[in-house]
């Protein structure tokens, strides 16, 4: 049972910029991971009571996949802060990342916590727009057994159109790709980028559409798009470099989007430096450029020492 990645939204007390601060938060969102962990440890063990503490180490821990101790994390600042909408929704994530790596009687289980904790965050803050996001995509991805449902997700859809139209029109073109109505998702994909003034997101949303049906010249109009809208969504350039990556396709482009980003000075959560580091390595290391490669890998693990996939392809590279 798997459900696409989300891509999470800058949430929590702190800006998602990197602050010029050694504080967890601002340690997270700069990407230097093992230096947000042990600030965070330390934190917790000074205050042990400190929710947000919690919830930021379970971030540290979801952004280098490592899903049992991010789960403790989450599951003690909503223990702590039951009536935390934000916690919930991080709780609800960090289970459906776990549940995509089970096998099928595991992510059953762990689905049904995703959604409860989804709708619980739903409950607590109905305007919270992200929850109401993810809580949609959970049902347009989950199967009916463990609560899933395109009409469910069309009433999120319907709620977001008040809060967030943009966000609503996305939710409607997902449910037309699973309609199998191609003309009716683009619509409201290009709805959702002129509803939102053409913001960057919008068009790597229609970049995904395209990849999905296998449109790529259309996918890299889409994405030239993205990187070129106003970018307070810079996370965009990652996750774009990442599209073309795993689709073949100019990786030139990838390349200077993600040097673009780790050259630029605000760095956020959603896309943290080592991965940035990470797929430019593995960018470099398709077109040939080996040494370049093993520099970007070692990047990403001084930063986050047991980010396993640039170790892997270190110990690759280094055979």
């Amino acid at each position: 049972m798997r459900w696409p990645k989300y891509i999470i939204l800058c949430v929590g007390a702190v800006t998602c910029a990197a602050a010029a601060d050694d504080s967890g938060p601002a340690l997270l969102a700069a990407g230097r991971v093992d230096d947000a962990i042990v600030t965070l440890r330390t934190r917790i063990r000074n205050t042990p009571e400190d929710a947000a503490a919690h919830n930021f180490l379970c971030r540290a821990y979801f952004s280098i996949g490592d899903w049992n101790r991010g789960i403790a994390a989450c599951e003690q600042a909503v223990a702590l802060e039951p009536g935390n909408s934000r916690y919930h929704l991080w709780l609800g994530r960090i289970y459906g990342e776990k549940a995509g790596a089970s096998g099928f009687f595991s992510a059953a289980s762990l689905a049904k916590k995703v959604r409860a904790e989804f709708e619980q965050a739903v409950r607590l803050d109905p305007d919270n727009v992200d929850a109401r996001t993810d809580l949609a995509e959970f049902y347009l991805e989950a199967p009916g057994i463990v609560g899933g449902g395109q009409d469910k997700a069309r009433v999120q859809a319907e709620t977001l159109a008040r809060l967030d139209p943009a966000r609503a029109h996305w939710v409607n073109g997902r449910l037309e790709e699973k309609r199998k109505d191609s003309a009716a998702a683009e619509k409201e994909y290009r709805a959702a980028i002129e509803t939102s003034h053409g913001s960057a997101l919008a068009w790597f949303n229609l970049a995904l559409f395209y990849r999905h049906g296998q449109r790529w010249d259309e996918m890299e109009d889409a994405i030239r798009h993205a990187s070129s809208a106003p970018m307070n969504r810079p996370e965009i350039l990652v996750e774009s470099g990442d599209v073309l990556i795993r689709s073949g396709r100019n990786l030139k482009l990838a390349t200077d989007l993600l040097r673009r980003y780790l050259a630029s000075s605000s760095p956020v959560e959603e896309a943290p430096a080592f991965k940035a580091h990470y797929l430019l390595g593995t960018v470099l290391e398709k077109q040939g450029d080996q040494q370049s490669a093993a520099n970007e890998y070692r990047a990403a693990l001084a930063l986050a020492k047991e980010f396993s996939r640039a170790q892997d392809a270190l110990n690759r590279l280094n055979r």
